[in-house]
């Protein structure tokens, strides 16, 4: 028997990564950051530099481990939309010129029901909202094809530019329920669907182009699936990984998931809800305040920002549970759930003469996590959660995560999108890892930690 060779591609807002696996062992893993351009309001990559380098990534993997690749797949950030100009210019999740007519049409008994067509909240983020401003504006032509990085990548190796359920479902402009571009939602922007990709389920197979096929030294009989999103397989690669259904990752943004047979949506905090594979969903909340705050702590608040990160477990161990009294919000960087608010302020809350740097620095870390709280309880309340991301690589967060959360965590090693994609793709033997990071939560500190989320954000 011939065994499966796995390229998967994961192409996020801030890197490309690139992972071979064979039998769930990683046999060869790299990474291409990715520049991306604008302003505080717009934020877009060039599609042109993009396909450059994940073309001198493939290229760096060994030939003879090419040649052996029997499978190739993509995961892609959500949310990202290119018109189809010959500029290649690909606006990100986190581009916001769409932010103050967005917020108009938020107040319109549309909004809801389109939220509850498409499971995608409306926010800025979304190609839903970035199509509204563009046509309201009229910045490009009404003809003008509407794609995203999935249908950039599938169309440069297969000549196909098509676009999986998951990443469509992501856009505002897919119907969860149908599994289908809703008409009633392209109407609403003067959009026809022949403006917009072929849709394709995350498992669909095609075929790689010869010339590609040749160019990178792939073999004639390799398979190029569409694959899905990264979100919804970063939450798959947990499950997979901790048997956990729902999960929590904080990298520099955070979102909290829950893998799902059934649309949950509600209509007032807008959780997600996307689609994953035939009869799976992940729906879940985003927050846009991670571990980017906790950098701005280390540069703004810390003595030494080189050792910043070390020195934290030390400092939660000296200092007191709620910081003396001390808030922080977090929202250095607007919020989406469950505000979806670009415009909310952090900052100190009660902040006295009495308060230490230390008192500061707990309270920066309390606050991300009692924000991230609310979100598990959106989204998972009274469930175990498995934890990942780079916050979690320092273990004193996972145990001030379990406490805050008041729940059993588990620390996922694999929670790597490239990883979901081959658990989705490949649905190898689960091997759950016994020896795995479990925090349990403190039964006290949890009970102190329930009483301070209680007025926290008032």
């Amino acid at each position: 028997m011939i065994l499966s060779v796995f390229l998967g591609i994961d192409i996020g807002t801030t890197a490309i990564k690139l992972g071979i696996i064979q039998e769930n062992e990683l046999l060869y893993s790299s990474e291409l950051p990715l520049q991306t351009y604008g302003d505080d309001r717009i934020k877009y990559q060039n599609g042109t530099e993009l396909l450059a380098s994940l073309k001198l990534g493939i290229l760096a993997i060994p030939a003879w481990l090419r040649n052996e690749i029997t499978r190739i797949s993509f995961s892609t950030a959500m949310h990202s939309l290119m018109p189809d100009d010959g500029k290649k210019q690909i606006f990100l999740w986190s581009d916001l010129q769409a932010a103050s007519l967005i917020d108009t049409f938020k107040q319109s008994d549309l909004a809801e029901h389109f939220y509850l067509i498409s499971g995608t909240p409306i926010h800025a983020m979304s190609p839903f909202a970035k199509l509204l401003y563009f046509q309201t504006s009229e910045k490009y032509p009404t003809d003008t094809r509407w794609y995203g990085i999935k249908e950039l990548v599938m169309d440069y190796f297969t000549g196909e530019a098509v676009v999986d359920y998951a990443t469509a479902s992501a856009t505002g402009l897919f119907d969860l329920r149908k599994k289908q571009w809703s008409s009633e939602i392209l109407d609403y922007l003067r959009i026809k669907e022949e403006q917009l990709a072929p849709l394709a389920d995350t498992d669909q197979v095609f075929e790689m182009l010869p010339e590609k096929r040749r160019f990178f030294g792939f073999p004639d009989t390799i398979q190029v699936v569409v694959g899905a999103s990264d979100g919804t397989l970063a939450a798959y690669a947990s499950y997979y990984s901790t048997g956990r259904t729902a999960s929590l990752t904080i990298g520099t943004s955070a979102a909290v998931r829950q893998i799902s047979k059934n649309i949950h949506l509600d209509q007032e905090k807008q959780n997600f809800c996307y689609y994953l594979k035939k009869e799976l969903l992940v729906c879940g909340a985003p927050s846009n305040n991670g571990g980017v705050v906790l950098a701005w702590a280390a540069e703004q608040l810390a003595e030494n920002p080189a050792t910043f990160y070390e020195r934290l477990p030390n400092l939660l161990a000296q200092t007191a549970l709620g910081a003396n009294g001390l808030r922080f919000w977090p929202y250095l960087n607007g919020e989406r759930a469950p505000y979806w608010n670009n415009k909310i302020k952090g900052g100190f809350r009660d902040l006295t003469l009495q308060h230490t740097r230390n008192d500061m620095l707990r309270s920066v870390l309390e606050g991300i996590l009692l924000n991230i709280r609310q979100l598990v309880k959106l989204v998972a309340e009274n469930e175990e959660l498995s934890i990942s991301g780079g916050f979690f690589q320092t273990t004193a967060f996972g145990q001030l995560a379990a406490d805050i959360f008041a729940t059993k965590c588990y620390y996922a090693q694999e929670n790597e999108p490239i990883f979901g994609l081959y658990y989705l793709l490949e649905q190898p033997t689960r091997m759950i890892e016994e020896s795995q990071q479990i925090f349990l939560p403190n039964l006290s500190s949890s009970a102190a930690y329930e009483k301070i989320a209680k007025n926290y954000f008032e």
